[in-house]
């Protein structure tokens, strides 16, 4: 195997060193609603100790390096733990709507040819409701049946984004597939519902990752994400578009 496994379509190449682990689960957390997917992902990574391994880049990302830290990192990363056999994927961007397709796409593509047996996706959803809960839909009725004690089944809608086409691209691939949406009344950092979505895969996967932390800093995590959309809406802002690049110029 050569030092690195490179997985390149169309405009969203992923680089990352071999993956070790054998089937394993991937966990993708993009920024949507209230941050959830990405506020539970950094969660997971931390508790677990998660190996960096790669990243995904575009020439549709808006041009910035994340900083943590004082050191450098890519803004979407890879991470795995072959100790949980799980690989992580984290943005600190948002996805824009007509690059959705494509970086699912290169995700799937890539999961599959690392030997990925299923996919979760984490997001938010906009409820109304005070309770903190978590919905879930599936690609197959085992998936389902595995989920469905665990969460409230979204019955009816659509899910949106990127873990929408996510979903989409591994439901038209026949990669099993679930996803775990958390319950959110607000669009600014939510670590509350973030947490409620870490409960149910500690539940699902036997995981022991703690969530009290995520509790006790809620305002401070809520303080610092906002810090990080603002900052990464004010580069997009900043760049001169051009036809060919439509997104972020």
């Amino acid at each position: 195997m050569s030092e690195t496994d490179d997985y390149d379509a169309i405009d969203v190449e992923i680089i990352t060193k071999p993956v070790r682990s054998k089937e394993p689960i991937l966990i993708e957390g993009f920024p949507g609603i209230g941050l959830v997917g990405n506020i539970a992902s950094q969660q997971i990574i931390e508790e677990l100790d998660m190996e960096y391994i790669g990243s995904i880049e575009s020439r549709y990302f808006p041009p910035i390096a994340v900083l943590y830290e004082g050191l450098v990192n890519m803004p979407v990363r890879i991470y795995e733990s072959e100790e949980h056999n799980l690989v992580m994927v984290v943005s600190d961007i948002p996805i824009n709507p007509s690059v959705s397709y494509d970086v699912s796409k290169a995700l799937v593509g890539w999961a599959k040819s690392v030997g990925v047996k299923e996919v979760i996706s984490i997001a938010g959803i906009a409820t109304m409701g005070e309770d903190n809960k978590v919905f879930g839909a599936a690609t197959n009725e085992e998936m389902l049946e595995k989920i469905k004690e665990k969460v409230e089944i979204f019955q009816m809608g659509t899910i949106s984004g990127i873990s929408g086409s996510v979903m989409a691209e591994c439901f038209m691939h026949g990669l099993p597939a679930i996803s775990l949406l958390g319950a959110t009344k607000t669009q600014n950092p939510d670590p509350r519902a973030a947490a409620v979505v870490v409960d149910v895969l500690n539940s699902l996967y036997g995981f022991s990752i703690d969530t009290e932390d995520l509790i006790e800093q809620a305002e401070k995590i809520e303080v610092e994400m906002q810090k990080l959309a603002e900052d990464v809406r004010t580069t997009e802002q900043s760049t001169t578009p051009r036809k060919e690049f439509p997104m972020y110029g």
